[in-house]
């Protein structure tokens, strides 16, 4: 710690030695880091997914850094209002973001010009968790499998819809990519984070809704909504019953989500390292994990040189479908 200036000026005055005031002056080091509150900002509504991911990852951070970590949903634009202030934030730590594929691939890859570079304007921290996605209807909906349910959209061209997350989000993709793999018509409703959708969806405002199993299970378990299809390399422990959609017959649409915790770009690199080994013991939490396994969603405590391969490998795929199916959000 510098030297207090009242104190160096006593002892000046008194002829005492004072050799530590003698020490350059520097900032709080990394090793203090944090000495303050985190801002955790989740760039969605609250009851969706990707807050239900974000709370449960602030309880587990904050008792590892010995800070409060405060989560701060900010809603809008696919997810890309909160990741924007993520970007825009002053690199020293203090605040963080959630990461999505939605946030850091499809919404930015749809917006001409999105307010940030998903791949080189954050500091990958590391991964959190993977999550299913799930396709559901409406109880009243007269389709009891996905087999049933395409026929019905066939043979009712453009009469049902669909609810998502946000335009040029995860779910809107996985939507128009469902439409042109099965050959069928249904209108696009876009929301401002999942649980806006999902309360329409289970009131029959809409008749579907592509989503993470996180936040559909509780209503899936209620028999409020209807699972079809699962997006997971097997079929999920919560849902037995229900197939993945490569045993249906659509592999491409077998892909999963999955969440993650960054920060601005140029974060100081011991700043970086207390956060992302902060990351990984609190991913290994046994609360955690029961947390996540709750809500459907499986700990994957990856290392910031494993999460950037985990963002590079998707904005790659996502790409790929918004340039096969022309799709733009504005």
């Amino acid at each position: 710690m510098p030297y207090p200036i009242a104190l160096f000026r006593r002892a000046v005055a008194i002829g005492l030695p004072c050799l530590a005031a003698f020490a350059p002056v520097t900032p709080a080091s990394a090793a203090e880091f944090p000495d303050k509150p985190i801002r955790l900002i989740v760039p969605y509504p609250a009851g969706g997914t990707t807050d239900i991911v974000g709370r449960a990852l602030a309880r587990e951070l904050s008792a590892r850094l010995g800070q409060p970590v405060v989560v701060d949903n900010r809603a809008g634009a696919g997810g890309m209002l909160g990741a924007a202030a993520v970007a825009r934030a002053e690199a020293d730590g203090y605040t963080l973001g959630v990461a999505t594929v939605s946030t850091l691939a499809t919404a930015p890859l749809t917006t001409r010009q999105p307010a940030y570079n998903p791949l080189t304007d954050f500091t990958p921290i590391g991964l959190v968790a993977f999550v299913p996605n799930v396709l559901t209807v409406n109880p009243q909906v007269p389709a009891k499998n996905l087999a049933e349910f395409i026929a019905l959209l066939k043979a009712n061209p453009g009469k049902y819809s669909y609810a998502s997350s946000g335009v040029g989000g995860i779910a809107h993709l996985d939507g128009e990519l469902f439409k042109s793999l099965t050959h069928t018509q249904m209108d696009h409703i876009p929301y401002r984070g999942s649980g806006p959708a999902l309360n329409d969806t289970v009131a029959g405002q809409v008749t579907a809704q592509f989503d993470n199993v996180s936040s559909s299970l509780t209503f899936i378990k209620a028999g409020k909504l209807r699972a079809l299809a699962v997006a997971s390399s097997s079929r999920i422990p919560e849902l037995p019953d229900v197939p993945t959609y490569a045993e249906a017959g659509f592999p491409k649409l077998n892909n999963m989500a999955w969440f993650g915790l960054v920060g601005p770009k140029n974060l100081p690199p011991a700043v970086a390292k207390r956060l992302a080994d902060a990351n990984l013991q609190a991913v290994q939490s046994p609360e955690l994990i029961a947390v996540l396994r709750r809500n459907g969603a499986n700990a994957a405590a990856k290392p910031p040189a494993a999460f950037v391969e985990v963002i590079q490998h998707e904005y790659a795929l996502r790409k790929m479908i918004v340039t096969e199916q022309h799709i733009t959000a504005d």
